[in-house]
């Protein structure tokens, strides 16, 4: 059976989007409030749309969202996009939420509230850049060579046992190091001490790749 997945705002974003997950085999739903925008997304082939807010319960109700795989909330609203989440999280039962987020300050708040991933373009355009600068000074500090030494980017879903738990806590083998930790748009440097978060991103620096696996099954990557 497919995934359903619903898009709900959006149009250009989630127009691609859309035509990118149904290439992939899952069953997409968008939910749009503007009639014009519907009725264009509705033009797209296997592709089911439902004009309406999505911020309102009858319409997530009627657009028969309850149990879904994925919703990815897309509007221009960073407060439009948290309600949308949390409606669908803790009415409808759907099983993982996503939001778009225009200010990076409120990252870290969606994911208190309980919001699964939350995309922000500005902390990802900043991620990027930091970490290239700090994996540009790994490779003055790091000998890699002949496969002795492997660099991984590991993110910590927020149902991994090393959620909300302390680096100290948590039990690394000793030949694993974490170089540091991307959260949002900063980046952490790690101590025994150091909380780890859901939507952390990890530095992880090992020698062995059997290591690696371990640290994905703490972080939810299994």
């Amino acid at each position: 059976m497919k995934k359903r997945v619903f898009l709900i705002g959006g149009f250009s974003k989630a127009k691609a989007l859309a035509a990118s997950l149904i290439k992939k085999g899952y069953g997409v739903t968008v939910i749009n409030k503007e009639p014009d925008e519907s009725k264009m997304l509705a033009e797209a082939e296997r592709l089911n749309v439902y004009c309406g807010d999505g911020t309102v319960p009858i319409v997530l109700e009627n657009a028969n969202i309850y149990g879904a795989d994925i919703v990815i909330a897309l509007t221009r609203n960073d407060d439009d996009n948290l309600v949308i989440c949390q409606l669908c999280k803790k009415r409808f039962k759907v099983k993982k939420t996503v939001a778009l987020v225009s200010d990076p300050k409120k990252v870290d708040f969606f994911y208190r509230m309980g919001i699964d991933s939350v995309v922000c373009a500005i902390s990802a355009i900043s991620a990027i850049i930091e970490q290239q600068a700090v994996m540009d000074e790994m490779q003055t500090l790091v000998s890699i060579g002949a496969g002795q030494i492997k660099i991984s980017q590991i993110p910590v879903s927020p149902s991994a046992p090393a959620a909300d738990k302390k680096l100290s806590e948590l039990g690394f083998p000793n030949n694993v190091v974490i170089g540091c930790i991307m959260r949002g748009d900063r980046v952490v440097v790690p101590r025994g001490e150091t909380r780890i978060h859901a939507g952390d991103i990890l530095m992880i620096i090992s020698a062995d790749q059997k290591d690696i696996q371990g640290i994905k099954e703490i972080t939810g990557n299994e």
